[in-house]
């Protein structure tokens, strides 16, 4: 189940406990609403904190600085590739 999953899991949840009233021998809808809100926190916690880890952090960049007084020509080049 993805993170649109574990949304729509919360707002069902909502949904049931706070938005009706149905009576349903045998059935208490605002547990049910509100066992379908936790699961759907437990599943977007879940599912941020693997996406926390599986980001790539960059390393940071370095400038690349080239020395003015020295000027390049087609021999620096040697994999051919040069411009």
């Amino acid at each position: 189940m993805g993170l649109g999953g574990c949304i729509i899991l919360i707002a069902v949840g909502a949904i049931l406990t706070f938005a009706t009233d149905w009576d349903m021998q045998g059935v208490n809808l605002d547990l049910v609403g509100v066992i379908f809100m936790i699961v759907g926190l437990i599943g977007v916690a879940t599912f941020s904190s693997i996406a926390r880890r599986r980001r790539v952090v960059m390393p940071p960049t370095t400038p690349v600085v080239e020395d003015p007084h020295h000027h390049h020509n087609r021999s620096d080049y040697s994999d051919g590739y040069g411009a």
